[in-house]
């Protein structure tokens, strides 16, 4: 267990703490917490991380991290840092390993009385028909390497093209599903390996697809907007970019360590590696990330195609099921933002953050630019799981960003433990919850406990105004990876 940490905060107001710029930092650190969470983000390092990043050359604004914080590879999981795109930089660190790892919601005509009947159905055919667990690959679909470097290049709109999906999908995903300047020759062919016989599969861990309904409606404006209404079946998907992400990210951190060196950049910490934005290390790793991002769209799309077989098999041929959103929470892009009156190109880190673009926003579909981008945030498997609003303020105070889920507070060896001679499925079916995971040790790890509770970190940036709250989802079902 790592130490609490020591280091000097205060507090600005219910929502925030600021780490006053101290050291080698070269801005002030903000973190959007409440009383109650500030105990548990204080157990580990996590801020120290935090002051780590206000180091990193061409960082602008301030070193965020939002409410569900905690202890990462370099930067924070629940860290935002944007850097200047001329004199900043980029770090693999600041995006993950899990490269656009990142929440899907697909609207459902269904009620809670149509579905509850059909749960056990549902959920067993989301297990038959999505893999999942370790390595999990699929057998029903072969993808050439040729074939991959395209899923590179065009992210979702090549599973809709290839059939697994529906006109208007794209519409409403983020960067309409294909990060622009995705380059497959930027990917290792290791990484492509990894990649091609995952694609398509839900992977392992936190990753999951659950089956909700809205239990309550805070903004009923908002709710219209989006297409929602209490009591209505949502499905979420939440997963990533597999091995090959993985991969990526593995490859261009042994790259940055040396960069890092010949660029005369001073690191605090190792795994905080980056190059100059600019640099062609920067650059390249750049293209190899919107790549891997776009596998990873590409993935939620092909997973949203079994999801829609799977109901129309249970429920109805007929059933509409339409995207909603999705959005990545680990990516690096680059994005222009007013900061003190003028427009800066920047290249914002959001590590376990999720964007949160307000109205008006040129990139929030049409759909919605009158109220904000939705903003989906999961859970855990017993507790509730929220929609939110991008806001104006999230654009002025946090590059248009906000947290991106609930946040671990159990390391999976320390859930392990604490599940130690309990039934966690059984626990979680007398919450009215179906579950199928890959493996009983993936119960353990995910169970509710070892996560801090959604609704108090959604609470948080609500209250700071980086997100509206729109609906509450309240889990029916679950797979698990």
């Amino acid at each position: 267990m790592s130490k609490a940490w020591q280091g000097e905060w205060k507090r600005l107001d219910d929502s925030r703490v600021l780490i006053p710029r101290t050291g080698r930092m070269r801005v002030d650190g903000l973190v959007f917490a409440s009383e109650a969470l500030m105990a548990s983000i204080l157990s580990d390092q996590s801020l120290q991380q935090v002051q780590n990043v206000a180091t990193l050359p061409g960082i602008v604004g301030r070193s965020m991290a939002m409410p569900d914080i905690h202890w990462g590879y370099g930067f924070p999981i629940g860290g935002v840092a944007a850097f200047d795109a001329n004199d900043g930089v980029v770090s693999p660190g600041g995006v993950g390993y899990d490269i656009n790892c990142g929440v899907r919601v697909l609207k459902t005509p269904y009620g809670w009385e149509d579905v509850a009947p059909r749960i056990e159905a549902l959920v067993k055919g989301l297990f038959r028909n999505i893999p999942c667990g370790v390595g999990s690959k699929r057998k029903d679909l072969k993808v050439s390497e040729a074939e991959e470097r395209r899923v590179l290049e065009k992210g979702a709109q090549w599973a809709v093209e290839a059939g697994y999906g529906e006109a208007g999908d794209a519409e409403h995903i983020e960067a309409e599903g294909r990060i622009p300047g995705a380059d497959p020759s930027a990917v290792s062919n290791r990484a492509l390996q990894r990649g091609r016989p995952q694609i398509g599969t839900l992977g392992s861990g936190n990753h999951f697809v659950e089956i909700g309904v809205v239990d309550a409606v805070f903004e009923a404006k908002l709710a219209d907007a989006f297409g929602l209404s209490e009591g209505q079946v949502l499905v979420l998907i939440h997963t990533g970019s597999r091995g090959l992400g993985h991969q990526v990210c593995d490859d261009a951190i042994r790259v940055m360590l040396d960069a890092s060196r010949r660029y005369g950049i001073d690191l605090p910490d190792r795994q905080l590696c980056c190059a100059p934005v600019s640099s062609p290390e920067g650059k390249r790793y750049l293209s190899a990330m919107a790549a891997a991002a776009n596998f990873a769209f590409a993935n939620r799309q092909l997973i949203t195609h079994w999801v829609r077989e799977t109901f129309r098999r249970a429920l109805s041929k007929d059933a509409s099921l339409p995207v909603l959103y999705d959005v990545a929470h680990n990516i690096a892009k680059l994005e222009t933002h007013e900061v003190e009156g003028a427009k800066r190109k920047l290249c914002v880190h959001r590590k376990g953050a999720t964007r949160a673009f307000g109205p008006g926003h040129p990139e929030v579909p049409e759909a919605f630019r009158d109220v904000g981008q939705p903003v989906l945030i999961p859970g855990d498997m017993g507790r509730s799981s929220f929609i939110l609003a991008g806001t104006a303020r999230s654009m002025e105070e946090s590059f248009g960003s906000t947290c991106h889920g609930a946040g671990r507070t159990m390391s999976r060896k320390g859930a392990k433990r604490a599940a130690k001679g309990r039934d966690i499925r059984k626990e979680l079916s007398a919450r009215g919850v179906t579950v199928m995971a890959a493996g009983r040790g993936t119960l353990a790890e995910e169970m509710p406990e070892a996560y801090k509770d959604v609704s108090e970190v959604v609470e948080v940036v609500h209250a700071a105004g980086i997100g509206n709250k729109v609906a509450r989802l309240k889990p029916m079902g679950v797979v698990k990876g």
